[in-house]
């Protein structure tokens, strides 16, 4: 225990020395990069709008967000726009290319601000006593529209009286002694948030901020709850300016329910009805975005109602000004075996869709009378998201990182062409740092299935070594381990320490096919741990690898795999499982969103084939735990609503019953992740501690 207790007092674990590239990683290095966040172009393409979030004092969590603009050719310098120490983000421009809106606590609260490119100080547009997020402008620029939690019973008075009853309820919450909650269905909780009975509506006013008016009033959401349905951008003005079309929340039963629509309503309705565009799809759609010359709505949509993992392919349909549906939606993407994340419009005839390929991202352009197969624009950018498009169609931006490098803007053309870092905004650290390039390495998995992998060496490697294994497992388990940052989980850092780190895509990964993420549903132990053990035996091969310091660590899925390990193998030397499921049967009614479980298992516990919940819930192999005796720490979190605490909890008592060396790390203020600075710190400092403790690093 002397290396754990050195680690928690902040004494470093000893790293090969660094190479003359430059020093390995620090701790402390993840929390100096900036976050660079949500690139906008301008509407003449010249410039480029986007956030950088600075953490200033990591022990005391805090940190502060400006809003930059950069030229999109790179050729002149970037400028910071907005100075208030507190958190200005998600730049939005005026149609004039003359204001920037954007979101900001600089009031106390989260409110719209907007500030002139030629000078002067921002103004505050919206004093909403709920605050308001999300502000896009109408297309004539006369208009703002923007997202509000509100309580549904007040929503159809005007907005003044409204307004003023959200806050005394509020404050009479917040100054009531008692602070119990009463529900009366689900979902009252939410990720790491309780939702309680507010729900998030659309609100409409003037550029100016007069005029304020909920325009989806009644008992529910008018904005995705849940991110697995969200484009960023999810709701938007009609051509004309008189109506918003929107991606609505099932009108019931949306716990277990993805039937999302896309809705439309007039921007001074005080109607509970809303128009449905997309009735005839009894599965998800999303994501409104109107072409150019306004006579097309393009959205993605998902054909199984109630599977999340979906194939979202991009349809389109020919629209009124008013945004109207002229005739049913067509897919574009149907022979296109990727699911489609983001898109924008080229031109009235033609769109750029960004998809997860192999690891990596893709951009492909798909012509709107679909005559022709998606064309390949751009392959291999590592991670790039967040896509915005200037009025002429002609240059883009957006956000991309690798797993060399966090997040920067960058700037391209609509043909492709050079990729162009216009941001630069860790451009100093990053030289200072030994950050190895990964290997992409293709392994024969179960069925002789190819899986990919990478493979991260750390600083300093000498292959004549020995060295130890992290190895890693990703969520989802419909995600991956693409060619991106994570400040969460970042491979560079681990392999700082000393370890060799493998970042396996099994069966269930996304960007390998739909088939493959198929195939994990039901099958979670089976053929996705058949891939993770050939993988495993890959590394264990390699000729600097000591087969007698391997370790594994994963969360959410990857932690539920964890758990999987410790009733299935002895074959590592410790795991380390944050947040992870346990328990198939009590995960289900402890969980927010069931229909993820409802897909999975074939329905809830009760009236089903019950083989999947018993076949792999970990749980049910308990006594394995004392058999192979597997090292193990904990990590799981008050605030975490999709893998509820008591997972974590049942597993440290069957670990301490039989005598198994375990750790239980709980953060009472954290959810699925553990995103505040100190807290991050101290969970590094904990993983990085078991991991010396059991598995020495340092090649020998």
């Amino acid at each position: 225990m002397r290396a754990l207790v050195l680690a928690l007092l902040g004494v470093a674990i000893l790293t090969p020395m660094a190479d003359a590239a430059g020093r390995p990683m620090k701790l402390d290095d993840l929390y100096a990069f900036h976050r660079v966040a949500d690139a906008q172009i301008s509407p003449d393409g010249k410039s480029v709008a986007y956030s950088v979030s600075v953490i200033t004092d990591a022990a005391a969590n805090k940190s502060h967000s400006h809003i930059w603009i950069a030229p999109t050719d790179g050729s002149a310098a970037r400028r910071q726009l907005t100075g208030a120490e507190k958190k200005d983000r998600r730049p939005r421009w005026s149609p004039d290319g003359s204001k920037i809106l954007f979101e900001s606590n600089r009031s106390g609260e989260q409110q719209l601000w907007v500030i002139d490119l030629a000078g002067g100080e921002a103004r505050q547009i919206t004093t909403i006593s709920t605050g308001a997020s999300g502000g896009i402008w109408s297309s004539d620029g006369k208009l703002i529209a923007f997202v509000s939690a509100v309580y549904p019973e007040n929503s159809a008075k005007p907005f003044a009286e409204s307004d003023k009853l959200n806050k005394e309820r509020a404050d009479k919450i917040e100054k009531d002694v008692v602070k119990a909650k009463v529900f009366n269905r689900l979902f009252y909780r939410h990720w790491d948030s309780w939702v309680e009975d507010k729900r998030q509506h659309l609100f409409v006013c003037n550029a100016d901020g007069k005029e304020t008016r909920d325009v989806t009033p009644g008992d529910r959401d008018a904005f995705p709850t849940s991110t697995t349905f969200s484009t960023g951008d999810d709701f938007t003005f009609t051509p004309d300016s008189k109506y918003l079309v929107f991606t609505a929340v099932p009108a019931k039963d949306e716990a277990w329910n993805t039937n999302y629509d896309l809705c439309r309503v007039g921007i001074n309705n005080t109607s509970t009805d809303w128009q449905t565009l997309t009735a005839d799809n009894p599965a998800a759609d999303s994501g409104p975005v109107f072409s150019p010359d306004g006579k097309c709505l393009a959205f993605r949509r998902q054909k199984k109602a109630g599977y999340e993992a979906d194939k979202w392919e991009l349809a389109v349909a020919e629209c009124a000004a008013d945004g109207t549906l002229q005739q049913p939606a067509r897919s574009l993407t149907g022979s296109l075996d990727r699911s489609v994340d983001e898109y924008v419009w080229l031109d009235a005839q033609n769109l750029m869709i960004r998809v997860e390929e192999s690891a990596s991202t893709a951009l492909y352009k798909v012509a709107r009378l679909a005559k022709i197969l998606p064309m390949p624009v751009l392959q291999k950018q590592g991670h790039l998201a967040g896509l915005s498009i200037d009025r002429s169609g002609s240059r883009l931006a957006a956000s991309q990182s690798r797993l060399t490098s966090p997040g920067e803007v960058v700037t391209f053309g609509s043909q492709g062409g050079e990729v162009l870092n216009v941001s630069k905004a860790n451009a100093k650290l990053l030289e200072q740092l030994d950050l190895p390039k990964p290997e992409s390495v293709t392994v024969k998995g179960a069925n002789g299935d190819p899986m990919q992998m990478w493979i991260l060496k750390p600083p300093g490697f000498d292959p004549a070594k020995k060295w130890p294994v992290a190895y890693l497992v990703h969520g989802g388990p419909q995600g991956a381990w693409e060619d991106g940052w994570s400040f969460r989980w970042c491979p560079q850092l681990w392999a700082a320490q000393g370890y060799v780190v493998a970042l396996p895509n099994p069966r269930g990964s996304t960007g390998f096919g739909q088939k493959y993420t198929d195939e994990i549903t039901g099958d979670w132990g089976g053929k996705c741990y058949e891939d993770l053990m050939k993988g495993a035996d890959y590394v264990e091969n390699l000729p600097y690898v000591d087969k007698s310091r391997i370790a594994s660590a994963g969360a959410s899925f990857g932690g539920y795999m964890m758990n999987w390990f410790a009733v299935s193998t002895n074959r590592f030397k410790c795991l380390i499982t944050h947040c992870s499921v346990y328990n198939f049967e009590s995960m289900y009614t402890t969980t927010d969103e069931i229909w993820f479980d409802e897909w999975e298992h074939g329905g809830p516990p009760w009236g089903v084939d019950r083989k999947s919940f018993e076949k792999y819930s970990p749980h049910r192999f308990a006594g394995n735990l004392g058999k192979y005796k597997t090292p193990m720490l904990i990590i799981h979190n008050d605030l975490d609503f999709r893998c509820p605490l008591g997972q974590g909890q049942e597993l440290f008592t069957a670990l301490q019953r039989q005598g198994v060396p375990s750790r239980f790390v709980n953060f009472p203020d954290e959810g699925h992740w553990v995103t505040k600075p100190a807290n991050g710190k101290r969970w590094h400092a904990e993983v990085f501690a078991w991991l010396t403790q059991h598995v020495p690093p340092g090649g020998r």
